[in-house]
């Protein structure tokens, strides 16, 4: 990070995919700026239910989702700890600026990915266990 501080944004992909050090008190896009503790206790909530959750499953597939977002959500949490300004208000390094639109890191990325993948299995009906659920029933009248 410290090659990026106090530079230019360093082009990776034309304008589209920049290298552009920020930090960033909030959540996504900014949100929460002000209310970078209780960011903090939500993280901390989400790192320890997603590892419960974690250790019951069986499935690869699931696996690979919770590592991920387990992956993004611990990185973030412990920027907010150990980071400036301090304990439970550090900001989050963000250095990947999409589009102008917004800069992200590459938790994010792992957040992102593993979310779509944990949607996409709870829409398949993967189990944790790795089981598919039964398939269900139509109603004899079709209702």
């Amino acid at each position: 990070m410290s090659a990026l501080a106090g530079r230019a944004p360093v082009a990776v992909i034309g304008e589209l995919v920049q290298l552009h050090l920020t930090y960033n008190a909030g959540a996504a896009f900014s949100f929460a700026e002000r209310f970078t503790w209780v960011l903090t206790v939500i993280t901390a909530a989400a790192v320890v239910a997603i590892s419960i959750v974690a250790v019951r499953a069986r499935s690869r597939a699931w696996m690979v989702s919770l590592g991920l977002v387990l992956g993004g959500a611990a990185t973030h949490l412990l920027d907010r700890m150990f980071r400036e300004p301090g304990p439970a208000r550090g900001h989050v390094v963000d250095f990947i600026d999409y589009f102008g639109f917004f800069v992200g890191n590459v938790a994010d990325i792992s957040l992102v990915v593993g979310v779509g993948l944990a949607v996409l299995l709870n829409l398949r009906g993967v189990r944790l266990s790795g089981a598919a659920e039964p398939a269900r029933m139509a109603h004899p009248r079709g209702e």
